[in-house]
């Protein structure tokens, strides 16, 4: 398959649903639940995304795309939904990650950007110069990488109770290899 960002713009529109239907039901015990000393929660990744929504992928579309000389993105703090989130229920959580993703794929949708527009870069602080096109397909794949990594942390939570199984099921175990 030759991948291309319209074919992953679907996974974008569609995760929000994922998480709430991944979450539903769940006690806040699960919710909380992580894999150890410095680790992120269910809700911590869903905070997570929601920070990206409104400090990574569009801001830094619009910093490309904008008029500025410098093209330069600000660093993103990776921890900076902790503060946000602090006495929000995962309830709150999931109607404002889906405000802001409806929003910025609204948003992203107008833009209606070319192919050409597509090669335009930006700088990253750490990787130097990317294209939107890298930018909207990192998008794509960070939804993937967390919606892993959620199942991941939930099923960690299982770890002991399923006994001699464990052997057959690779997200059980050890989360620093492959």
């Amino acid at each position: 398959m030759k991948y291309t960002f319209e074919q992953g713009y679907p996974l974008l529109q569609n995760t929000p649903t994922v998480i709430q239907a991944l979450s539903e039901e769940l006690s806040d015990e699960w919710i909380h639940a992580n894999e150890g000393p410095e680790t992120w929660s269910f809700y911590d990744i869903l905070g997570h995304l929601i920070h990206c929504e409104e400090a990574d992928w569009l801001p830094r579309l619009e910093i490309i795309l904008s008029d500025k000389k410098s093209k330069k993105f600000p660093a993103f703090d990776r921890n900076g939904h902790v503060e946000k989130c602090k006495g929000l229920s995962l309830d709150d959580l999931l109607l404002r990650f889906k405000s802001k993703r409806a929003f910025n794929l609204d948003k992203l949708r107008n833009l209606q950007l070319s192919e050409d527009a597509m090669f335009l870069k930006g700088i990253h602080p750490e990787f130097g110069p990317v294209t939107i096109d890298a930018l909207l397909n990192a998008w794509v794949a960070h939804d993937l990488n967390h919606l892993a990594q959620m199942c991941r942390v939930l099923a960690s939570q299982t770890k002991e109770a399923v006994g001699p199984w464990k052997a057959y099921m690779p997200i059980l175990g050890d989360r620093n290899k492959g």
